[in-house]
């Protein structure tokens, strides 16, 4: 029987071992500390912001910060809005903003002027496609199509773009478009600008 008080032994000691623990976590968990309501961390998100430049015809051009999902309306808003020289017919105003966007707000004299250039130069060249740089932000099918390689489909895939992604930033963002490669873009841009 010696065995038999061994293990009683070993049995009752781990059992006083296990005991003492509970009662020291017990102890602890008395004397952690409690944190009131205003101490409390908080679970909200914040909401993201972007930050995009607004520039051209409005009263206060500059950066601005904004909360995502914000409009090009709220940005022009936050400058102050258009000046009345300014021409917003040319600027979708409820296209959503991209964090890092440039908002150009055009001139009325400005796009006057551009209109009758873009008149006179086609008047010169004969058609948009043979020496007149055509504007990607602002032409239309017509004058897209006219440029080489450059069907009507890919033509309204552009004007798709400006209106989902905004005004290009550069006219190498034309190979964005699918379609639009660097050899095609090679044969284009000698013809086309911003």
């Amino acid at each position: 029987m010696p065995m038999f008080k061994r293990s009683m032994m070993i049995l009752l000691l781990l059992g006083m071992v296990a005991a003492g623990g509970l009662m020291y976590g017990y102890s602890e968990q008395d004397d952690a500390v409690k944190l009131s309501a205003g101490e409390s961390q908080s679970t909200e998100v914040p909401a993201h912001e972007i930050t995009v430049y607004v520039t051209g015809a409005v009263n206060r051009p500059g950066v601005v910060t904004l909360k995502e999902g914000a409009r090009i309306a709220d940005a022009v808003n936050s400058c102050g809005g258009v000046l009345p020289t300014g021409d917003a017919e040319r600027i979708n105003m409820a296209q959503v903003l991209k964090d890092g966007q440039k908002i150009q707000v055009p001139e009325k004299a400005q796009a006057a002027k551009a209109s009758t250039a873009d008149k006179s130069k086609s008047a010169k060249a004969g058609s948009p496609g043979e020496g007149a740089l055509v504007n990607i932000n602002t032409a239309d099918l017509q004058a897209l199509d006219a440029l080489p390689g450059i069907g009507p489909s890919t033509a309204q895939k552009i004007i798709d773009y400006r209106e989902t992604e905004g005004a290009f930033q550069d006219i190498a963002d034309l190979k964005k478009i699918k379609g639009i490669g660097e050899a095609k873009f090679a044969k284009l841009k000698d013809k086309i600008c911003i």
